[in-house]
């Protein structure tokens, strides 16, 4: 891998390689922009099969974070870390301290949080060398289980996304095939059925689909079923890449709404859901309660104060119509383009801002 070469495709700042012999650390922290601030994004260990996969995962998660904390109107930037390790085995204390003692050495530029393979616990551990971590126990002024934040932002989401579909943002009445019934997507459904929405979900794990049945009155289908269900709503809450060219003829509904990260296989499948009439929430963007609520542990969490800019991401999604209807591109770009045009604001006030110090500096 050319990796200078692979940095400029999209400007990437900063590629740090992290290596602990004694505990086995092998991490890699990708910063990938601060203009908007320091960059925010979790630390996510994985068993990859080689360094260049690691390598490509970082960047590939770190770029998406500049987006999603942009569009979500935070004051940070995007980055991300993996660790090579399988988290089941590799894991132990000196591991999560050595990274916290990098962490501190890059003085505040990147903070890290949890993600896939790593815990609370571990975030507690990083926190014994660097304060440059959210998610953290409650004890230490976390926020504590992002799961129902998450949700409340996405039901929050829809709602916007229904008011470009069906020209009315109650979902009273309305029928939401639900896929997947984790933790975020549980208390989505109980948003949902609280306002009057019919429920139809789907989920391998029986127990949780039985739990929404009993909880909600949902009607339950098969995995394979959840796509061509008579809905109003396909709200994807489970695995990626589940808009593809097998699902998107299946669909029979107007708006796709949900928890899930990266939907769209690929790009044109964004295109193809906006050919056939579909109103796409992008994810990354309904999705980001979570991001946002961490966040808010920087200034000393307050639930209340995290909740209301929670709320916001109804503002976001209503925004990224607008911008959709302006440039005439379908709501995928509109919401980089979103995204890309908040860092590029703040990028000219800065730039704007050190000329001025200049043109004082050389008057005197």
């Amino acid at each position: 891998m050319e990796i200078f070469k692979k940095m400029e495709e999209h400007d990437y700042e900063q590629l740090i390689f992290c290596q602990d012999k004694n505990s086995g650390l092998k991490a890699i922290i990708c910063i990938h922009d601060t203009t908007l601030g320091p960059a925010l994004g979790g630390t996510r260990m994985w068993n990859y099969a080689t360094e260049e996969e690691a390598i490509e995962d970082a960047i590939r998660l770190g770029r998406g974070m500049t987006y999603k904390n942009a569009a979500a109107g935070l004051n940070l930037g995007g980055g991300k870390t993996v660790i090579i390790g399988d988290p089941l085995k590799d894991k132990n204390e000196e591991m999560f301290r050595a990274f916290g003692r990098f962490i501190q050495g890059l003085n505040g530029r990147y903070i890290t949080a949890e993600d896939v393979g790593t815990t609370v616990a571990d975030m507690d551990l990083i926190r014994e060398e660097t304060d440059f971590v959210t998610g953290v126990s409650p004890a230490f002024g976390s926020s504590g289980n992002p799961s129902p934040v998450t949700a409340y932002g996405v039901y929050t989401g829809m709602k916007a996304a229904a008011l470009e579909a069906f020209g009315d943002d109650s979902l009273e009445g309305k029928t939401v095939a639900v896929q997947g019934v984790g933790n975020v997507a549980y208390t989505l459904c109980k948003h949902l059925h609280e306002e009057g929405a019919k429920l139809i979900v789907t989920d391998i794990n029986k127990e949780s689909v039985q739990r929404a049945v009993n909880d909600f009155g949902a009607t339950a289908v098969e995995p394979n079923d959840i796509y061509s269900q008579e809905a109003d709503i396909f709200a994807p809450c489970a695995m990626g890449a589940i808009i593809n060219d097998e699902t998107i003829p299946q669909l029979k509904v107007k708006l796709v709404a949900g928890a899930a990260n990266n939907q769209l296989k690929e790009a044109r499948h964004g295109d193809e859901l906006e050919a056939r009439g579909i109103v796409y929430t992008p994810d990354f963007v309904i999705n980001s309660g979570g991001v946002i609520n961490v966040a808010d542990e920087l200034y000393g969490y307050n639930q209340e104060r995290a909740m209301k800019r929670v709320e916001t991401i109804y503002d976001s999604i209503s925004k990224i119509f607008e911008i959709s209807k302006r440039d005439n591109v379908p709501s995928y770009i509109a919401a980089d383009r979103m995204a890309e045009e908040r860092i590029e604001r703040v990028r000219k006030s800065r730039s704007q801002f050190l000329r001025n110090e200049h043109n004082i500096l050389s008057r005197r």
